[in-house]
């Protein structure tokens, strides 16, 4: 292994050395106290530490690192207390995530650090939203996403590297590729010579480096960081190195060959680099010693402060209240006023005017989408926006929905809002696993907010078929941390929609299309909020209650219109994650019939879950059996005569004559 010098004083060399030590001196501390039972798992970082030390420091403290599972070198090198991390560790209330995540998969936005979710390749897509972010802002900074020899094969990989070529993105993209995924070999993962060679197919630049040599590593990152920011441009690196145990302790080592391990005993990244130092007298053995000494001290009274953690003690609502980031400062909300006449628009005006009032707002709010600049968007919502607010602010996408899910969100951690476009909520399927496990657990893991709108063009009604007509809204009311709104008239999408970009939390913005040019109602002009959560009595009624959204509340009130002999309570909902469960009971209490009505399909809608609410909540109230109207479980047909059978209204009249005949 040769090291080269260059210009580095004895304080920088001296002091990679202590940085490369200490996260080595950990873990072998760690794996004794996995053998006595103190912590319950490990993810070994040993014979890797090079990577991970070299990184770190060759970056401002302030630029976001995005790290894997073998990555302790970051996490000491930013200069986080070891007795917090061993608490961390143990799972402890005052450890970085309050016992709620383990080893490595936690942040914390003070030292710059984005926690990672056990799915991996999410994490390259957050890199480049906060580069972005940089660029946006005009900061020379860059950020950095760790990813393994296996994350390479993800789509997410792809994803991400796409869009910081095509977006021109100050991002460094680091894969270790240590030889095995899990017991999988790298002979079995890809049949390119080497991974940098993958670099050229995005068009950005590659270097294959020696992942063990610190000065190496050290001095790749540095030099690479000033190209990424003087040229705004991503790089690719693939550091060769190995791992010199189980992916993680419990899964050993028995299928890779013994040769191997003696091999690359022989490129140790410290044994190595502290021979160099003793060979070029720039440390002695007496030094070398000292510093030993001076870690184990260290590690030894920060584990005991360590475990004065006391045991927690679980509090139900402390673990619901942090499930929500809350706005720095209440919101004012508005109110209708009576007998005042407000411009007639349609509802498409007011998503396109509350969006328009939004960017004029918010400076820091980007919005993402396929097609949205000067095409402006599959339905023309966005038109005029890129002549107005320019094609930083407004981005086409490539067609990479996880990708800029996972942006949205590096925005956000850079303080930016943003707004995605989801062309048709059908293709938030690409893009789920980013939604519901970064996106909506983030702020619960760790306290990091994601600032983020994700609009979805949704429903049927307009003969699309199975791939753009589908009403998805209960795969995402099921995942706690999400936010779920749905409109149903034009005031309610623009007041609505303005009070999801003010929220600080995931939302997801459900838009009907057929609701689009078809429905018209009043709007006031001005940048106004309607509260999420709180549902909207259409029409009193005493003879049964109908509780529904979208564009069951238009069904609704054109029946009512139809058969005046029936006196029908209408609330639409508006919001569905959360509910307004007080409005749900005034609805139930006041007919003691209640039909739940949406066009998703019957099993596992919401309605299933509102009913056993009402029934757990509410039996008393209720003079006969809740009834729920959905569309048929199947999926949604093209043939407009099979649509019509598939939707709910179809099924209305016959619904709502056997509730009032009960």
């Amino acid at each position: 292994m040769q090291f080269h010098r260059k210009n580095y004083s004895i304080e920088d060399l001296t002091g990679l050395y202590k940085n490369l030590l200490l996260p080595r001196m950990i873990e072998e501390k760690m794996l004794v106290l996995l053998r006595q039972g103190k912590i319950s798992k490990w993810f070994s970082g040993i014979g890797q530490e090079a990577i991970s030390v070299g990184v770190t420091m060759a970056l401002q403290p302030d630029e976001w690192i995005m790290p894997l599972h073998r990555n302790l070198g970051v996490f000491t090198a930013r200069k986080m207390p070891l007795n917090k991390l061993f608490k961390q560790w143990q799972g402890s209330k005052d450890g970085y995530s309050k016992g709620r995540e383990r080893s490595f998969h936690f942040g914390n936005k003070e030292h710059h650090i984005c926690g990672m979710i056990s799915h991996l390749g999410p994490q390259m897509a957050i890199a480049d939203g906060v580069s972005l972010a940089y660029k946006l802002s005009g900061s020379d900074k860059v950020s950095v996403a760790f990813t393994g020899d296996g994350g390479t094969s993800e789509g997410d990989f792809h994803e991400a590297l796409n869009v910081a070529a095509v977006w021109d993105l100050p991002v460094i993209f680091i894969i270790e590729n240590n030889g095995y995924g899990l017991s999988t070999p790298v002979s079995e993962q890809y049949r390119c010579f080497s991974l940098v060679e993958k670099a050229r197919g995005y068009g950005m630049e590659g270097i294959q480096i020696d992942g063990n040599n610190i000065l190496e590593v050290y001095d790749t990152i540095k030099g690479i960081r000033e190209y990424c920011i003087t040229n705004q441009k991503p790089y690719l690196i693939e550091c060769m190195t190995f791992r010199m145990r189980g992916h993680e302790e419990a899964s050993g080592t028995k299928y890779v060959p013994p040769h191997l391990f003696d091999l690359w005993q022989q490129k140790d990244p410290i044994k190595n680099y502290e021979n160099y130092l003793l060979e070029q007298d720039i440390l002695t053995d007496q030094a070398i010693a000292d510093i030993r000494n001076e870690c184990r001290e260290y590690i030894e009274a920060e584990l005991k402060t360590g475990y004065e953690s006391a045991p927690i003690v679980p509090d139900t609502d402390e673990e619901l209240e942090d499930i929500y980031a809350y706005p720095k400062k209440k919101a004012v909300y508005f109110t209708p006023h009576p007998g005042k006449a407000y411009p007639e628009k349609r509802f498409i005006d007011g998503i396109k005017e509350g969006l328009y009032q939004s960017m004029q707002q918010h400076d820091t709010l980007v919005l993402m989408g396929q097609d949205i600049a000067e095409y402006g968007g599959a339905f023309k919502i966005t038109e005029g926006f890129v002549e107005k607010f320019g094609k930083e602010r407004v981005r086409n996408t490539p067609i990479c929905e996880s990708a800029i899910v996972g942006a949205a969100l590096g925005l956000s951690m850079e303080g930016y809002k943003a707004m995605m476009e989801m062309q048709f909520a059908d293709f938030a399927a690409v893009g789920f696993n980013q939604i519901i496990n970064n996106l909506a657990k983030i702020h619960y893991r760790w306290g990091q907010n994601a600032d983020v709108v994700i609009r979805m063009p949704t429903g049927g009604g307009v003969g699309a078929g199975p791939f753009h007509s589908q009403s998805n809204e209960a795969w995402f009311v099921h995942t706690p941390g999400l936010k779920v709104v749905y409109p149903s008239t034009p005031m309610d999408a623009k007041g609505l929609l303005i009070a999801a970009i003010n929220d600080p939390n995931p939302v997801l913005f459900f838009e009907h299309k057929a609701l689009y040019r078809s429905i018209s109602g009043p709007v006031p002009e001005e940048y106004f909020e309607i509260e999420i959560g709180k549902a909207r009595l259409v029409q009193a009624g005493t003879d049964l209650s109908i509780i529904t959204y979208g564009a069951g509340v238009h069904w609704v009130t054109q029946y009512a219109k139809d058969h005046p002999a029936i006196s029908i309570y209408i609330l639409d909902l508006r919001t569905l994650l959360p509910l307004d469960y007080e409005a749900i009971k005034t609805a139930v209490k006041a007919t003691g019939k209640v039909l739940l009505l949406h066009e998703d399909t019957l099993t596992g809608g919401i309605g299933g879950e509102i009913a056993a609410w009402i029934a757990e909540n509410c039996f008393e109230l209720l003079d006969a059996p809740i009834m729920r109207c959905a569309s048929i479980d199947s999926p949604i047909p093209f043939n407009i005569e099979l649509e019509k059978n598939f939707m709910a209204y179809s099924r209305l009249h016959e619904c709502l004559e056997k509730l009032m005949n009960y």
